[in-house]
């Protein structure tokens, strides 16, 4: 009993400590999760943070859990983590997510697409058709069956990076390299795309097993011909009688992608035709990269306020999300390169992106 007690105590300790550090460290003003409920009520804006289970003990578990309400785990959901190897399934870190989330009232995106982040097994050139549609269909039925009784579970992203600059995303020699390996399955010969079978069934399953779940296409990239490839893939999916949700741009880019004017052009005309193919869309990976010596932050302020301005114009019509992947710049995956792409610095500080957010979320642009 008394070691139960010294337990709850250590416990009760820890989470007075974390909510003192969260307060002494928070930036000024509102955070970011407040504005939300303040100025979004009809539910139709999420802003939203990235992080890893592992990563959450060095700092960003209380960045996360201060400023968002909509969260996206790094890769604790995807088949590379969760099934390993054949036959071995580790479902503790997405657990963890999970039960977390719902203690403190945060809605999850589920990032544990059919993918090239996928097992190494997987990549294996000599590895067949008929095992990785097993694969596929275990996974993704696993992964559903599990997961889509929770109420905010949200979305789940079903496919992820089928297309790279215009062409199917297939297979490439060795393990190690970005591909993508579920085009050994098949292509469907019969429809003008030629569309990769593993989407088909990936949906199939998802609509079987997650009829709670909103189901997103998550894809990289801009470029219009990979763009227009997802647009017909969307209505390919449809005409086969099967749900699709809301297609999500993972937007890594560079600093000045807003001074493109074609660019903002596009994005806004590609979020209005998803919303009015009843579709939500999705910014789920937000970077903007700092290349060189000279970091110039206020410059990157004004391409992510750029980018979340766009999505807030267009908040009217259907549902918009907001997600910077990862938070500092240290747990960033191109940490290496020191580009930087963050909200926060390496000590978790706010960089004037965030402040640009903020001032942009409380007076948001007209809605169109």
């Amino acid at each position: 009993m008394a070691r139960e007690s010294h337990r709850q105590l250590t416990v009760a300790l820890l989470a007075m400590c974390t909510a003192l550090l969260s307060a002494a460290d928070a930036p000024e003003g509102r955070r970011l999760r407040e504005i939300v409920v303040d100025r979004y009520p009809q539910g139709k804006v999420y802003i939203g943070g990235t992080t890893g289970w592992q990563k959450r003990a060095k700092g960003s578990g209380v960045t996360l859990d201060r400023e968002f309400s909509y969260v996206t785990p790094e890769n604790d959901f995807k088949h590379s983590t969760i099934n390993p190897k054949p036959g071995v399934w580790k479902w503790e870190l997405a657990d963890n997510w999970v039960t977390h989330c719902a203690k403190s009232k945060q809605v999850l995106r589920i990032h544990g697409p059919i993918s090239p982040q996928c097992s190494r097994w997987a990549k294996e050139d000599d590895r067949s058709a008929e095992e990785l549609e097993k694969s596929l269909v275990d996974f993704m039925s696993k992964l559903c069956q599990r997961y889509d009784k929770f109420l905010h579970v949200k979305w789940l992203d079903v496919v992820n990076e089928t297309v790279n600059r215009g062409k199917w995303h297939g297979p490439r020699p060795g393990t190690v390299r970005w591909e993508n390996p579920w085009t050994k399955i098949g292509f469907d010969q019969s429809h003008p795309l030629k569309p990769p079978k593993y989407i088909k069934l990936a949906f199939q399953v998802a609509n079987k097993f997650a009829p709670n779940t909103k189901l997103i296409i998550n894809q990289h990239g801009f470029d219009a011909k990979s763009w227009e490839m997802i647009k017909g893939l969307v209505s390919y999916l449809r005409d086969a009688g099967l749900r699709v949700d809301g297609i999500g741009w993972q937007a890594h880019v560079d600093v000045g992608f807003e001074k493109n004017p074609e660019n903002i052009r596009r994005l806004g005309e590609l979020i209005r035709w998803a919303h009015k193919n009843k579709l939500s869309f999705h910014v789920t990976e937000n970077n903007v990269w700092l290349h060189g010596k000279k970091k110039d932050y206020q410059a990157q302020a004004r391409t992510f306020a750029a980018i979340l301005h766009v999505l807030l114009e267009n908040r009217q019509s259907g549902v918009v999300t907001w997600n910077v992947w990862n938070l500092s710049d240290g747990d960033s995956w191109s940490e290496k390169k020191a580009f930087d792409g963050c909200l926060f610095d390496r000590d978790y500080s706010p960089k004037p992106a965030y402040y640009a957010l903020q001032q942009l979320l409380e007076k948001p642009p007209k809605a169109k």
